[in-house]
């Protein structure tokens, strides 16, 4: 299967397994903070419907911890990080959720790249285990890898 290269959307669903230090944490994090759907679980693992896509944390608390940043834009960006695209009418309200629940940002939302081919709206923080994510938006989407 080719990935297209018109609408994005339509991609196949893609598969991501990470450490966690907790599976509760896990849990209240990605279910109840982030409002992804759990799915099948085992004592040291879980499903959770990301968007669409499937991501799993798995309980190995000796692969989490720290990672290492590299300068994107002025700003320290962890280089180990997942996250997806959102429709900016949906990444909005979502910044401002993490910031009314007191989630600490590792880059802080804003407009990275602004005036330039990959501006977009971007945001990085940390799950309880220290796993970096980074949600961003574009006013237009296909702008998504217009360099």
């Amino acid at each position: 299967m080719q990935a297209p290269t018109s609408n994005p959307a339509l991609m196949s669903p893609f598969h991501l397994a990470f450490p966690v230090h907790d599976i509760a944490l896990a849990r209240s994090f990605y279910g109840e903070l982030l409002g992804c759907p759990e799915g099948r679980s085992a004592d040291d693992w879980v499903d959770f419907n990301f968007y669409g896509h499937q991501i799993v944390a798995h309980l190995a608390p000796a692969e989490t911890g720290p990672t290492q940043r590299n300068a994107v834009d002025g700003h320290g960006v962890p280089v180990r990080h997942f996250g997806i695209v959102l429709p900016m009418a949906d990444w909005e309200p979502l910044a401002a959720r993490l910031k009314a629940h007191g989630v600490e940002f590792v880059v802080e939302p804003y407009i990275r790249f602004k005036g330039e081919p990959g501006e977009q709206a971007t945001m990085f923080f940390l799950d309880p285990s220290g796993n970096a994510l980074e949600f961003k938006a574009f006013a237009d989407i296909g702008r998504l890898f217009a360099k």
